[in-house]
């Protein structure tokens, strides 16, 4: 092997050892690059994730802050229902008052503040209690026509007392 043949292996030894470091530097580089993209595709999806996770905290938040407002606005809703119930038996308690003055007053309802004597003046078969749901009196005598004209008459009397106007209470 003469000296030029081994100089001519040497280079070419050292041309493909250069082509091998050539072709890893690149093969590194596009490695490093690629690395590079996939870590800022990694940090993209992070930050995405974490606004999509501060969103959930503000849905949460304000899912919170509405029920928290409902339940408010139950209580409201209990407080207004007590008072109009409260409302309720107010005109309850002066409607039974005002039917209590119109049993005062009249003269076919024996109340307990009326004295036995009136009772004892009316005939003995014949009752002056009346029931508001039952306004009609037994017969005293046989004249059975003019009980239920009167019983009729009675009926429309507390069926619409005061012709087409609302009884105020």
């Amino acid at each position: 092997m003469d000296s030029g043949q081994l100089v001519g292996i040497i280079v070419g030894v050292v041309v493909v050892l250069a082509i091998v470091a050539v072709a890893i530097y690149f093969s590194r580089k596009r490695k490093t690059a690629a690395d590079r993209n996939r870590a800022a595709e990694m940090r993209e999806k992070a930050e995405a994730d974490q606004l999509a996770a501060r969103d959930h905290e503000a849905k949460a938040a304000r899912a919170e802050a509405d029920a928290k407002a409902a339940e408010v606005e139950a209580e409201r809703l209990r407080m207004q229902a007590r008072g109009t119930q409260q409302e309720a038996q107010n005109v309850r308690t002066g409607a039974e008052e005002q039917l209590r003055r119109a049993d005062e007053v009249d003269p076919d309802v024996v109340t307990t503040e009326r004295s036995d004597a009136e009772t004892r003046d009316a005939q003995p078969q014949e009752e002056l209690r009346r029931d508001r749901g039952d306004r009609e009196r037994p017969a005293a005598s046989g004249d059975t026509a003019a009980i239920r004209e009167d019983a009729a008459a009675e009926r429309r009397d507390t069926e619409d007392p005061h012709g087409e106007q609302p009884r105020n209470l």
